[in-house]
């Protein structure tokens, strides 16, 4: 009986990282809410430079849990490194409090202090991120390790009901509009500080509760210093340390600087350093070296494998994060592109009340909360029946499923024109649908890295997968950007005197005034492209998102049997 007792409860260590997460992501989230139109709003920068900014900014916190891991696994542990981590976030945010604070006396000083915070914010989430979900796989046994799916996906729903909480509490206090609809550009900083609070009270709260919780099986302590690791951590047989050869490190550098250039030169067209523009400098250095440095470092990682299952079960991390790429480059949507069309083409009107556009987002973390545990439940009852998907086409069904979202999306903006309304409905019905995809293949995908990684490197291989996050979320940004114009430029275009749709598709020419007038307004002259195509409506932007998810999801679903076998046994 003492077995079957073991097997059906989850320990309570996942409950106080499930609380530490769930903190966290209150106060990243509900920071994430509000950037953009804090940026476009009170700091006067463009929204496609206030995209880039913000698709850079979600890169590089999923860049430095590559350093975060590795710090870990080599000399502070996980524990040490969650309190550093979540210190350092609570930093940053009141860095931005300060930032939204001062900006009406002090432009210039405000938008260094934003940026100030900004890096704070992505180191504290670099040692942060990898070590409270490495932590996770280790609360259980060897022979429970089936149960990780189950346990991410618990764990996952802490994550939400933080986004959840953020995205609610942030954008009350801070996107504030008065009755005739004018926003109050001074609230931001409330947001900021409701977030650090939140960080504030997840630390304190891991680091009184992580000694008597936070434990192996057998009573040993999780994510402690690394020298005191016993062979009791790491699978029989296993090589406890990772061994990189120089030669090995030297020719990853060399790998990674050429790479650098070649996305350089692909992205902004140059190899040299001759753009100032805030926009292109972050798509030309930060975007590069995310991708540059997620190739490096998947090589070097595999230049250390053991044998022949090893490299496999590696291969299998690889491919599944290439494919993650996609979606989060469409998932991410929510707090750039998809803002901007919840406050400026929206009606955003429910049962009378006015909703704060930042706040449209809180419906993906809503239904996450009601949906986490249903599919928990589904994984388990397929398990049990021998019919599961294998987790990579679970991954294909989450890619299919956000295409699906933006095609449904794509053909109720078709016949806005300029200045009609999307029904807010259908933007409900768009996290609706991206949810679901995202809980058959977020958790599905920490959970893989937890079963697959060798134990030495699990928090580097960590990192590679939210290295795939980084180049989504840089993706993202870039997406983003060529979002065409919507109802509001042209009404703003009006108010100059001029027809903004005239000036796009190249009937009349602007006088100087007139590009003067331009300029300051944020207004575009000219259509956006991507990939050689010219953007020139909200459909069109929204079926590029189609087109790319819905190829990703075919090509996964197809390669999941390969991907299988593969993975020796792991299920």
């Amino acid at each position: 009986m003492e077995t079957v007792k073991t097997s059906s409860k989850h320990p309570k260590g996942l409950w106080v990282l499930f609380g530490t997460e769930m903190w966290e992501r209150f106060n990243f989230y509900g920071m994430r809410a509000l950037l953009t139109l804090f940026m476009v709003n009170s700091l006067l920068i463009r929204e496609a430079d206030a995209s880039i900014i913000y698709g850079g900014f979600l890169a590089l916190c999923y860049l430095t849990p590559l350093l975060g891991g590795f710090i870990a696994d080599k000399y502070l542990g996980n524990r040490n490194c969650i309190i550093l981590g979540g210190s350092l976030m609570a930093i940053g945010q009141f860095l931005l409090f300060l930032s939204a604070s001062t900006f009406s006396d002090n432009l210039g000083g405000a938008k260094g202090l934003m940026w100030f915070a900004l890096f704070v914010i992505i180191f504290g989430n670099g040692f942060f991120k990898p070590n409270i979900s490495s932590m996770v796989g280790s609360l259980y046994p060897k022979q429970e390790k089936s149960k990780l799916d189950s346990a991410f996906t618990i764990f996952y729903m802490g994550i939400n009901i933080g986004a959840f909480l953020g995205q609610f509490i942030c954008p009350y206090v801070g996107d504030v509009k008065d009755a005739a609809g004018v926003r109050d550009i001074f609230a931001f900083k409330w947001g900021f500080l409701a977030a650090s609070i939140a960080m504030i009270i997840g630390t304190v709260t891991f680091f009184i509760l992580k000694n008597k919780y936070v434990v192996t099986p057998e009573g040993r302590p999780i994510g402690g210093l690394p020298k005191h690791n016993t062979s009791e951590d790491f699978e029989e047989g296993e090589s406890q340390t990772a061994k990189f050869s120089g030669k090995f490190i030297g020719f990853t550098t060399i790998l990674f600087v050429i790479l650098f250039f070649v996305f350089r030169y692909f992205l902004v067209g140059e190899f040299g350093f001759n753009s100032v523009e805030m926009g292109q400098l972050i798509k030309g250095i930060i975007y590069p070296f995310i991708y540059a440095a997620g190739i490096s470092l998947a090589f070097l990682i595999m230049s250390s494998a053991e044998n022949k299952i090893e490299r496999q079960r590696i291969w299998v991390i690889y491919i599944v994060s290439f494919f993650i790429i996609f979606f989060w480059a469409a998932f991410e949507q929510a707090g750039s592109s998809l803002t901007f069309i919840a406050d400026n083409q929206t009606d955003r009107n429910i049962f009378g009340w006015d909703m704060p556009p930042s706040m449209v987002q809180i419906f993906n973390g809503l239904f996450v909360v009601l949906l986490a545990l249903p599919f928990s439940l589904l994984w388990d009852k397929l398990r049990a029946k021998g019919k599961e998907p294998v987790s990579p086409l679970k991954q294909a069904i989450g890619l299919a499923l956000i295409a699906l979202s933006y095609f449904i999306i794509a053909y109720n903006v078709k016949d806005l024109g300029n200045s009609g309304l999307l029904a807010i409905k259908w933007l409900i019905l768009l996290y609706l649908i991206q949810t679901m995809g995202e809980l058959c293949l977020s958790p599905i995908g920490l959970s893989l890295v937890g079963k697959l990684a060798p134990k030495r490197f699990s928090s580097l291989l960590y990192g590679v997968f939210f290295i795939a996050n980084a180049a989504g979320y840089a993706l993202a940004g870039t997406l983003g950007a060529i979002i065409p114009a919507t109802g509001d430029k042209f009404a703003k275009a009006q108010e100059i005197g001029v027809n903004l749709q005239d000036v796009l598709d190249k009937k009349v020419t602007l006088n100087a005034d007139q590009v003067k007038a331009f300029s300051t307004a944020q207004l575009p002259t000219e259509y956006t492209t991507f990939a050689g195509f010219t953007i020139h409506n909200l459909f069109e932007f929204f079926m590029v998102f189609v087109v790319l998810c819905g190829i990703a999801s075919v090509l996964l679903a197809f390669l999941s049997p390969i991907l299988k076998r593969m993975m020796h046994g792991v299920k």
